[in-house]
């Protein structure tokens, strides 16, 4: 099974594709979609941006299934109307391509992987590279969408 794993960001969104046999699971990429904030670039432009690199990501790497962040309270309302702004391109990139897509609660995405459901950001990148055997590890964003895409594994 291949999975995608997306960590929505308006700036910066992170994907990770990992592969599984059940009991052994691989990382097949990871990075960021970072988002270039020109001043003439309207929220529509950034979002389109996201959309487009999503949809040939899921062209290359042909995941059966994607899997992302569920959406959780935020501290600034307007940081969390941007974040499901990007999270519903994100969503329509995978129903184009027919994708079944699940949403994980971030302590669902932390315990899965081995951790508490409160563990803290760099504990819970040392456990997705202990899992995936990984030498270095990606940026933050990406680590965490290998996070998720292990979640349904």
């Amino acid at each position: 099974m291949r999975v995608l794993g997306i960590d929505c960001g308006s700036e910066a969104t992170g994907y990770g594709v990992v592969e599984s046999d059940g009991r052994q699971h691989r990382a097949i990429e990871a990075g960021t979609v970072r988002v270039r904030r020109r001043p003439e670039d309207g929220l529509a432009v950034r979002l389109h941006f996201i959309h487009t690199r999503l949809c040939e990501l899921m062209a290359l790497h042909q995941p059966d299934c994607v899997a992302i962040e569920d959406i959780f309270f935020a501290k600034y309302p307007q940081a969390a109307l941007m974040l499901g702004h990007a999270r519903g391109v994100a969503l329509l990139a995978a129903a184009e391509v027919g994708l079944l897509v699940s949403a994980y609660p971030p302590s669902v995405v932390k315990r899965s992987i081995g951790g508490s459901g409160r563990a803290d950001k760099s504990q819970v990148a040392q456990l997705v590279g202990a899992v995936l055997g990984l030498t270095s590890l990606p940026a933050e964003d990406a680590t965490d969408a290998l996070a998720i895409a292990l979640t349904p594994l």
